[in-house]
């Protein structure tokens, strides 16, 4: 139905009401269809709803679909949801656009709606400020609980599992739950039912701060607090989840060098322009490591054996260089790991290194001697994948390491770099070593 939406070109007005209502009352369905179709397509289909509808559907499409189909909606629509949606879900689809796209959608706005979401795009990515909603309930204890229940039902876009109380001097003193709120005497006060919070953020605590926040306490949302300890907003569990997929999914992109706001419906000259770079660079460090089997040109020319077990080296050594790559970004992004801990780290992945490449060592040895019948060529390839694998697992662990120390992303295009020393150094030391013992090759 929404791909007929999307390709009709004025579709009547009782169709308009028909699909209107579909989405008002399926809108998670209505948005599972709009996922399977292209971008240009969606962004026509929700220009023919109802607002209503529009902002229920637009809450259910994944993540994905919206980062590509945002920038194709007129500032009318954008405006409309940013009004409508969550404000911290609303902060990070206007942070997309460029500010001038920006402050125009805001100044079509309510003052209060454009304060919120101006306060949240002030905060820098992944931090406490930027993930927070701002349009919490906040009242003072000595508030009823009629009162709470008559602003909770004034605000249906809103689903707290709780709201703030603080003192009269607007600091935060607690929180109430709401099903506390619906158990309770009207005419009690919220101080009445207040219980502690189990801990507050700043607004400029990392990611990686509220996400072991929320691992240590298992709570639904965690308030954020000011310098002055007035409450401004509300980090939910669910939005965490999304932030540190998204930042996952970034990760991994960076990590081969592709873009870390590229999605999979990006246009083409976008991806084109966030990899072509870094291929540029990986041709480079190719030729690099052409250059190191170029110095040994000649003994490959007398034994050609060496051509085809070279591959082996370089593939293991670059298999073994990925895994302490991973396990040392993971330290790193999760903090269970400093920069200050290089040498432990290093020292671990060596010894891994180094009894990793005994075992593939002696597996590889036994193989290429059935195959080879030369003791010569089994003694080359056993002791240059030992060297090489120890070598690879130092730079997995150095490389991020570095990069932090350094003040850069750890992520950026790490696997390339790792791949050009495990390259080069696998294929010196195999080729260098059956150079000094070539007599035994031949």
């Amino acid at each position: 139905m929404n791909a007929t939406i999307a390709r009709t070109a004025a579709p009547d007005s009782d169709l308009l009401h028909l699909v209107g209502a579909y989405a008002r009352s399926f809108p998670r369905e209505a948005a599972a269809g709009l996922d399977e179709l292209d971008a240009e397509q969606v962004a026509a289909a929700l220009g023919t709803l109802p607002p209503e509808s529009l902002v229920a559907s637009w809450r259910h499409i994944s993540s994905g679909q919206a980062s590509a189909v945002a920038p194709l909606l007129d500032d009318g629509t954008v405006a409309l949801l940013v009004q409508h949606i969550d404000r911290g879900n609303a902060a990070r689809l206007l942070a997309s656009f460029e500010r001038s796209r920006q402050e125009g959608i805001l100044g079509g706005l309510s003052e209060g709606v454009r304060r919120e979401i101006d306060e949240i795009l002030s905060y820098p990515p992944g931090t406490a400020g930027n993930l927070m909603q701002t349009g919490v309930i906040i009242l003072r204890g000595s508030a009823s609980v009629d009162a709470a229940i008559r602003l909770l039902r004034q605000t249906p876009d809103y689903a707290p599992v709780s709201i703030l109380v603080t003192d009269d001097a607007g600091v935060l003193a607690g929180r109430v739950q709401c099903k506390a709120l619906l158990l309770a005497d009207p005419t009690q006060e919220l101080s009445e039912l207040t219980v502690g919070v189990p801990a507050a953020l700043s607004p400029m605590d990392p990611q990686t701060t509220i996400a072991e926040t929320f691992e240590k306490l298992h709570i639904g949302e965690l308030p954020v607090i000011g310098p002055d300890g007035r409450p401004i907003g509300l980090v939910g569990n669910q939005a965490m989840i999304e932030a540190v997929r998204a930042d996952a999914t970034a990760t991994a992109q960076m990590m081969v060098g592709g873009g870390r706001d590229e999605n999979a419906l990006s246009t083409s000259l976008f991806a084109v322009r966030k990899r072509q770079p870094w291929l540029q660079i990986n041709l480079l460090t190719a030729f690099l490591a052409a250059s190191v089997v170029g110095v040994f040109e000649n003994t490959i020319a007398q034994v050609t054996a060496l051509a085809i077990l070279l591959p082996v080296v370089a593939g293991q050594s670059g298999n073994a260089g990925a895994q302490a790559l991973a396990v040392t970004m993971r330290g790193l992004a999760l903090r269970e790991i400093r920069v200050a801990d290089w040498v432990r780290v290093t020292r671990k992945e060596v010894q891994a290194g180094l009894m990793n490449g005994i075992g593939i060592a002696l597996t590889c040895g036994v193989g290429v001697l059935i195959w080879s019948g030369s003791p010569g060529l089994m003694l080359v390839i056993v002791v240059s994948m030992i060297i090489s694998m120890v070598a690879a697992g130092t730079s997995g662990a150095l490389v991020p390491i570095i990069l932090a120390k350094l003040k850069q992303d750890p992520a950026v295009a790490s696997s390339i770099i790792l791949t050009t020393v495990t390259d080069i150094v696998g294929f010196f030391s195999f080729l260098g070593i059956a150079t000094a013992l070539f007599s035994m090759l031949v």
